[in-house]
């Protein structure tokens, strides 16, 4: 720590979501200077981070923070409150101990925080906090589904309707069929009935110029796995419980990995769903979803029995890497070439 000339003084500033303003930094800003005007500092450097939570230390601007509380470069680093470092207790508590290495301080709106017993708490408070707020975010979605209404996101095959309400606001959760989608929908369930695999119907489509579902990632085409999914996790069009009119929610939770500060979605058990009858949204007759589903289950028995019967069942599923193995993809769905016997 510098000892005898002008402090070092760095500002970090940070807001949680897209949904909150990005003036909250500048007003966060603004009062670091106060205080530091207050103490005579001069404001060395200033480190911000925008629409990233707190649980997480993957953070650029925390990132360039810590790396530099770790050279020894600051005396004194000022934030509003503890929280806007780290909800974390122990990312928290390990970006104090290697400021208090080189006789750094922790300096909020409230007061200086020099001691393991205040971060501690406070870090405890942190974490209680999106605890509590994530258990009563999930009990809203958990009302909103049982009202009839979308916990969030938006399947394939439907478009959000909001009317205005008398107080000015708009109504939310609200969804209705988008026709041209759910034609598409209907081809897909019958083609696959009729025998065709998810591939072809993903080839099909996009040879055609049908667009897909938008999600902001991939390729914007179809593919099989935009079809076919995963059943046990009720993803892929032909798993959607929505299209038989039952919205089925709550079938996985995320959890945060410790160190890459990345979600993870885990299953839930079924007695852990939600499920709500919602028969306005139905696009796929009862008929059509049964002999679907007694296709899929036809062929994941098959699969079943080919492993049973081999002499070797980890190389029933193994598949030999060759030179161009994963590099090659289909001009028509995006997919990977997949070499499924010698022929």
């Amino acid at each position: 720590m510098n000892q005898s000339g002008p402090k070092r003084v760095a500002v970090y500033a940070r807001y949680s979501t897209d949904m909150q303003s990005p003036t909250s930094v500048e007003d966060q800003l603004r009062l670091c200077r106060t205080i530091c005007a207050n103490n005579n500092w001069t404001v060395g450097e200033v480190f911000t981070d925008e629409a990233i939570s707190g649980k997480t230390d993957q953070r650029p601007g925390f990132e360039r923070l810590r790396n530099k509380v770790v050279n020894g470069q600051f005396d004194i680093v000022v934030t509003e409150c503890l929280d806007r470092l780290s909800r974390d207790p122990e990312h928290l508590s390990g970006f104090h101990k290697r400021l208090s290495f080189h006789g750094g301080r922790i300096e909020t709106q409230d007061n200086a925080v020099n001691n393991e017993v205040q971060i501690a708490l406070r870090g405890m408070v942190g974490s209680m906090f999106l605890k509590d707020l994530g258990a009563k975010t999930h009990r809203g979605q958990e009302g909103r589904v049982l009202n009839g209404k979308s916990a969030g996101g938006r399947s394939y095959g439907y478009r959000v309707d909001r009317q205005p309400l008398p107080d000015g606001t708009w109504t939310t959760g609200d969804l209705l069929i988008n026709d041209n989608e759910a034609t598409v929908i209907n081809r897909i369930f019958k083609d696959y009935d009729e025998g065709q695999s998810g591939r072809a119907i993903a080839i099909a489509l996009n040879r055609e110029g049908v667009p897909a579902p938008s999600s902001g990632k991939g390729s914007g085409e179809w593919t099989f796995s935009t079809i076919q999914g995963f059943w046990k996790r009720g993803t892929g069009i032909l798993n959607n419980e929505l299209y038989i009119g039952m919205r089925v929610w709550n079938r996985q939770r995320f959890v945060t990995h410790p160190e890459t500060g990345k979600r993870q979605a885990r299953p839930n058990p079924p007695e852990d769903w939600t499920r709500n009858a919602v028969p306005e949204l139905r696009i796929i007759d009862d008929d059509l979803w049964s002999r679907v589903k007694e296709r899929q289950d036809s062929i994941r028995a098959n699969i079943v029995t080919t492993h049973a019967t081999s002499t070797n069942n980890l190389n029933t599923s193994h598949r030999t890497k060759y030179l161009f193995s994963g590099l090659l993809k289909c001009g028509c769905c995006s997919g990977s070439y997949t070499l499924m016997n010698k022929n």
